[in-house]
């Protein structure tokens, strides 16, 4: 029984993120794990 709850949980975690994944591309966000939101010399290339 405990498997099937920590299983439950796994997949409920797993499930948020993704859905956070594709609410935030959805949305427009370049660098979702960004708090510069795709504004960093990286993602713009400057600095390499």
């Amino acid at each position: 029984m405990i498997n099937y709850i920590i299983g439950a949980v796994l997949a409920l975690l797993v499930g948020a993120a993704c859905a956070y994944l594709w609410k935030a591309k959805k949305s427009g966000r370049k660098c979702v794990g960004c708090p510069c939101n795709g504004t960093c010399c990286k993602r713009k290339n400057i600095g390499s």
